[in-house]
């Protein structure tokens, strides 16, 4: 199917595609045409009529290539056809996308769980920094780090700044995190970097009082 037919099918508005869906299309191991032909029987429900000529009607493309998206998304366990005898006693065929939804939560709960796990680590890293449990108060300002443009690896990278400097406070930490982001440091190894060229900074200042100290002053008033 070209493209142009997709952007078309698409913009008939007979197609829903949620923006979260879009997202985790690509783990499906599917292509963008058959990610669309998915969206077409999504849009219908749950329990969709198999009949192959109404689908290939109203998706715009022949039977072979819609047996093809069937097959598909058959094989990458997204839809599962069940033969259903009606109340005539008459078997028929429907598509039942149960699969697809369950893949769907599964990877929105996976998500979520990280999410939480990421939170949890910060927030015990800090507990065990401090030595103690976070007020509500303090809860929320890491909280506020968090939803601004703090990732959790500076955050942590802070908490560790201020311990190393024996000021293990909120306080101090959110002065750290501060002053990076005036620099323009927002990533684990931009802090590397900064430490090693303030590590140098130190280094040449020892050596140039080392050199005063050294100089002879009673041989220069000689001369």
């Amino acid at each position: 199917m070209k493209y142009g037919k997709l952007v078309d099918i698409v913009k008939s508005g007979n197609i829903n595609i949620p923006l979260y869906v879009y997202k985790e299309y690509p783990h499906f191991g599917i292509d963008l045409e058959t990610f669309i032909f998915l969206m077409y029987l999504y849009s219908k429900g749950n329990k969709i009529f198999f009949d192959i000529n109404i689908f290939s009607q109203e998706f715009f493309c022949d039977l072979k290539t819609i047996m093809k998206y069937i097959s598909i998304l058959q094989e990458k366990k997204l839809i599962e056809i069940k033969v259903i005898k009606n109340d005539k006693n008459i078997m028929e065929e429907y598509i039942y996308l149960d699969l697809f939804y369950e893949k769907i939560s599964l990877n929105l709960i996976g998500e979520i769980t990280k999410k939480e796990e990421d939170d949890s680590d910060v927030f015990q890293t800090l507990e065990h920094e401090l030595g103690k449990q976070l007020s509500p108060i303090e809860v929320e300002i890491v909280k506020a780090w968090k939803e601004s443009s703090y990732s959790d690896d500076i955050i942590k990278e802070a908490i560790k700044e201020a311990v190393m400097n024996g000021v293990a406070n909120l306080r101090y930490i959110d002065k750290i995190l501060y002053e990076w982001a005036k620099k323009g440091i927002k990533t684990k190894e931009d802090v590397l970097k900064n430490r090693k060229e303030f590590r140098g900074e130190k280094e040449r200042e020892k050596n140039k009082k080392v050199d005063l100290f050294d100089y002879d002053w009673m041989e220069d008033d000689e001369q």
